[in-house]
């Protein structure tokens, strides 16, 4: 049921009208119980941050639902709940709901992500938490309808600039005025994003915090016990800074203990012994990843989407790569094969097809959602 009306809704959009979802939700927020809900914003990180937190609110007793996305290969990883991935019946028990309450024309014009938005949030009645991830930019992202009781920024880097805008100061703004009371911004490798933070904090009398201000000495030592115990590289471990930061904003107290399945797939995540997997898609991704993995040489399983500056990205990952394997992938966003090859050429960077797995090689696939996707479904180890 779900997944038929799904299929016919298009994941992607060149133009999006930004007053659909606060209108529809205007309408029926008086048959929708919000619970508590925090929100994530930022570039890169939110996924990891979000089920680090919704994991250790958990753990500690609490009923707590996690929105992510997108997913890797089912639509239920972006709903999770309690522990779990959202089972097909909930989903299919909530889109129902969901349907007699909207007027036919709202659930047709309703976005892919506007619409999945709203069913998670069906899914989540009667929790105490909810760690709601943005989907794309803050400001006019369809999460940001919603209450909050705080607000977590991720860093802030260039991406999706046909929407945000073509400048840290821009992206970080339609980004930050999403924040609505509170807000802890996480450590950022731009300082554009610290001065929006400052601007819209006055002009909105919001209270926007850096993360140190509430990582106290015995949080540190707990944070490198955590990253020890999950093998943490540095970028996943400032996500872990930033979900014990809401932990400490909240006043509830944790213990290590309470990130013991905290991990979330495709964040640089083993598959076997000598293949990576990470959904990154971007410049931050890329500097994120050389800087945890750059004393290792890898293959690099890669395609990209054509808004995406794949050439900025492998020069970022080249010190670090032996040579790339394109894999092919079938989506009109993807760029066109010979463009791709004569910039990873021009690069002087050695490619060829991907064609198979070798045991004595270390892998990265890298490149999006989509490629990791595309590179489980064709696995056979």
């Amino acid at each position: 049921m779900l997944e038929k009306f799904l299929n016919d809704k298009p994941l992607y959009y060149d133009e999006i009208d930004y007053s659909r979802m606060p209108r529809v939700y205007e309408r029926i927020k008086d048959k929708i119980s919000i619970p508590k809900v925090i929100h994530l914003i930022g570039t890169n990180g939110k996924g990891t941050t979000g089920r680090f937190l919704a994991s250790a609110l958990y753990s500690l007793g609490f009923r707590v639902g996690h929105y992510s996305s997108p997913h890797i290969i089912d639509f239920n990883e972006r709903i999770w709940i309690n522990g779990q991935n959202a089972t097909i019946t909930s989903l299919n028990f909530a889109h129902k709901n969901l349907l007699q309450i909207l007027v036919e024309d709202e659930a047709n014009s309703l976005s892919y992500f506007e619409y999945t938005t709203l069913l998670a949030m069906f899914v989540f009645q009667n929790l105490d938490y909810i760690v709601l991830e943005a989907g794309l930019g803050g400001e006019y992202d369809a999460t940001a309808v919603f209450p909050t009781i705080l607000t977590l920024v991720t860093p802030i880097d260039r991406d999706h600039e046909a929407f945000l805008g073509n400048t840290i100061q821009e992206i970080a703004t339609t980004k930050l005025n999403s924040i609505q009371n509170n807000a802890i911004i996480a450590n950022q490798l731009n300082q554009e994003v610290y001065e929006v933070a400052e601007n819209i904090s006055k002009k909105k009398s919001v209270n926007i915090y850096k993360i140190d201000t509430f990582l106290e000495s015995e949080d540190l030592q707990k944070i490198e016990i955590i990253s020890k115990k999950l093998s943490l590289v540095e970028y996943l471990k400032n996500n872990l800074q930033l979900s014990i930061s809401a932990l400490k904003f909240l006043e509830i107290k944790y213990s290590e203990n309470d990130f013991k399945n905290s991990k979330l797939f495709g964040r640089l995540t083993p598959l076997t012994d000598n293949i990576l997997l990470d959904v990154g898609h971007n410049i931050l991704a890329a500097k994120s990843i050389y800087l945890s993995l750059k004393e290792s040489k890898y293959i690099l399983i890669y395609n990209s989407y054509k808004d995406k500056n794949y050439r900025e990205i492998l020069t970022i990952l080249k010190p670090m790569i032996k040579h790339i394997e394109i894999i092919n992938i079938d989506d009109n966003r993807i760029e066109d094969k010979n463009i791709l090859t004569e910039v990873i050429e021009s690069l002087n960077m050695k490619n060829s097809n991907f064609s198979e797995i070798k045991k004595d090689e270390k892998y990265l696939v890298f490149g999006s959602f989509k490629v990791v996707e595309e590179f489980l479904k064709s696995y056979n180890g």
